[in-house]
């Protein structure tokens, strides 16, 4: 089921941006994945590495509360949660008065604006409403090579960076979530592939995943997940459905799920190791790769 990616990661990995790479694809009908990990760097040989998620954290957080608390999303976190709520896009934050901030906008229906804020507001409602911390939450549903930056140890994780002239491996990428240092919502999750199929076929055998999300949605977000706008251009690959969700992540990740054809796919790299601002390539490769892994089962 794999080995055509596989073939196509092979041939073109020189000529990406990232040095590391991991795909994995999933059959939910059959409740099955398989995975391949693939790196130009000699001493990442025979390890399992564990990527910085970037935004595919808001889903598998939030996203993830929703699945199995929707009876406490009242229209405010309903607006949040579809980036709806005329938050702001993003803007620096700092380690302590970073929630008085994110407390302090006011929340009133907008158009759909993709917003960090937004992510990190829907937090806090939910940690009012329910009183347990989001992390709490929603780590009950994800396989155990899913995990915070901070709870990182022996684990190994590809450079995605610099920072302050260092460079960036095991800590998160983002600015804000690494200021911050606590678990939230926006960015933060690590994970090695084979953690993040595993974790898609949890929350579809515990929380009907592919019955809940993408199906007769309005609008670009459902749930706390992105879906696709164009057929004809989503980077979920051609032939993905109308109903097909997933989320991006900017350090060069992203996932994504057919519930028609009940077929997933997981792409892990480290884009932004050298710079972040080309994404053309990248953004080929992804169609390619949910292009072979939905033609190939059918």
């Amino acid at each position: 089921m794999i080995s055509k990616i596989e073939e196509y990661c092979l041939k073109n990995i020189s000529n990406h941006n990232f040095n590391c790479i991991a795909v994995g694809v999933i059959d939910f009908e059959s409740k099955e994945f398989e995975t391949i990990q693939i790196t130009s760097e000699d001493h990442y040989e025979d390890v399992e590495l564990y990527f910085d998620l970037a935004s595919m954290t808001k889903p598998l957080t939030f996203g993830v509360a929703y699945l199995a608390h929707p009876e406490i999303f009242d229209q405010n976190m309903h607006l949040l949660l579809t980036h709806r709520s005329g938050l702001p896009r993003w803007g620096r934050l700092s380690k302590s008065s970073w929630k008085e901030q994110i407390l302090s906008y006011e929340i009133s229906e907008s158009e759909t604006v993709y917003s960090d804020f937004g992510a990190l507001r829907l937090q806090l409602e939910i940690e009012k409403k329910t009183g347990t911390p989001l992390y709490d939450i929603s780590s009950t549903f994800w396989d155990k090579k899913v995990k915070h930056w901070t709870d990182l140890e022996l684990e190994v994780s590809p450079i995605t960076g610099r920072r302050n002239r260092k460079l960036i491996s095991g800590e998160v990428h983002d600015d804000n979530a690494y200021i911050i240092g606590e678990k939230i919502s926006h960015a933060g999750l690590f994970a090695s592939i084979e953690g993040v199929c595993k974790t898609l076929l949890n929350l579809d055998n515990q929380l009907d995943l592919l019955k809940t999300i993408g199906v007769d949605h309005e609008g670009r977000y459902c749930f706390g997940w992105d879906t696709v706008e164009d057929p004809e251009k989503t980077l979920a690959g051609a032939g993905a459905s109308k109903n097909t969700f997933g989320h991006l992540g900017f350090t060069g990740t992203s996932m994504w799920i057919d519930p028609e054809a009940k077929k997933g796919h997981v792409i892990l790299t480290n884009e932004t190791q050298g710079y972040w601002y080309d994404r053309l390539k990248l953004n080929k490769l992804r169609r390619e790769i949910g292009s072979l892994n939905l033609n190939n089962s059918r």
